[in-house]
């Protein structure tokens, strides 16, 4: 049995058409994996591997959203993949005790409020200032590229793809206890991050 070529497929499938994918979507799904990566390597793998996995499922693309969205959600569960065969060696150092005694630092345990001496800094925003919102926007992705790997997908994926923490957990086989650990440190290592930065 002859393999169907990219033209036999495309006929077949009149809800996509996998020969205009590369020149129409590898630069938004590039873009894309490396606002969650930050490893261009890795981003145009499994960039790859989406195209390759559309490919493979074409068949069952019935057209309900369309390529672009498909394809996206597919990268998307490429980059849970790597994040969650990877997870484990980011989870090596990470000690609940020590992160809840640093909650304690920060946070008045009957008040639960800000302790003084930590209190965030204002940040003297104009509403509406589109040059200031760029230079924030700048220093803040400067910020989550210091950050490691695992705390950078969980981050991203809580509050860029607005997953549910639930969800996050199953996708990188993290406990709740580590989901914490990650996103309290993550959010203290930020603030620090630009009150350093941003003057």
């Amino acid at each position: 049995m002859q393999n169907d070529t990219g033209h036999d497929i495309a006929a077949k499938n009149l809800h996509a058409n996998p020969l205009i994918w590369v020149e129409k979507y590898a630069d938004y799904l590039y873009g894309f994996a490396m606002s969650r990566l930050r490893d261009e390597d890795v981003a145009k793998d499994l960039v790859q591997d989406t195209f390759l996995a559309g490919l493979q499922q074409l068949q069952r693309f019935e057209g309900n959203s369309n390529e672009k969205t498909w394809l996206t959600a597919i990268l998307k569960n490429k980059i849970a993949d790597f994040y969650r065969k990877n997870a484990s060696r980011g989870l090596k150092d990470l000690k609940i005790t020590e992160a809840e005694g640093e909650q304690q630092d920060f946070f008045d345990a009957e008040s639960g409020h800000w302790n003084e001496q930590y209190y965030p800094k204002a940040f003297g925003l104009e509403v509406g200032n589109p040059l200031l919102m760029k230079e924030l926007g700048a220093i803040l992705n400067d910020c989550l590229t210091k950050l490691p790997g695992l705390w950078f997908s969980v981050f991203s994926m809580k509050h860029i793809d607005d997953l549910e923490s639930e969800l996050i957990c199953t996708e990188l086989k993290l406990t709740a206890s580590n989901f914490w650990v990650i996103m309290h440190r993550t959010k203290l290592n930020l603030r620090a991050c630009l009150q350093k930065n941003w003057n």
